[in-house]
């Protein structure tokens, strides 16, 4: 996470890092960095959940070849439950106000739900490995270890959101 955030402050222009030396602005940009930094992440988190649904459909296949016929169910759970997470992490609040807002956001708040990105990052890395004993087995358990996977990121996306809540 940090490493997309110094790609981010190292790839400024010379007026932004002339801008960020004027008082108050630096402060505004490292928020605005912080939140370009947010929204690829989001981006990137999303679209690696959307790859695991191609997963999805393999760990289907395999469960319709073994005739495992109630597996198929526990995949399509897997699936919607997969499309929502993913669709919350893409289109998830940013985490602070605006420059003219009348809220402001403290920096220890926005320290918060930082930690809760990078969790983010561990829950979709989670699912992923989960993913590859359903792919090869196909079987209900293994599917059942993925959605477990999903409904933890899930709550993480809700304790993000409570806090967001609090803030905002």
């Amino acid at each position: 996470m940090d490493r997309i955030h110094d790609a981010a402050r190292s790839g400024q222009n010379a007026l932004e890092r002339l801008m960020s030396a004027l008082p108050g602005f630096k402060g505004y940009r490292e928020k605005e960095l912080r939140r370009d930094t947010d929204r690829i992440l989001r981006d990137h988190l999303a679209a690696r959940l959307d790859l695991l649904k191609k997963a999805l459909n393999e760990a289907a296949d395999a469960a319709t070849r073994s005739g495992g016929m109630d597996t198929i169910n526990d995949v399509e759970t897997a699936r919607k439950r997969l499309d929502r997470v993913s669709n919350r992490i893409r289109f998830a609040d940013r985490g602070y106000a605006p420059l003219f807002a009348v809220l402001k956001v403290d920096e220890a708040a926005l320290a918060r739900v930082y930690d809760f990105d990078v969790a983010l990052i561990e829950g979709v890395d989670a699912i992923a490995r989960a993913v590859a004993p359903a792919r090869a087995e196909g079987g209900a358990f293994a599917v059942k270890a993925m959605i477990a996977e999903i409904d933890l990121l899930d709550a993480r996306l809700n304790d993000r959101e409570s806090v967001l809540r609090g803030i905002q």
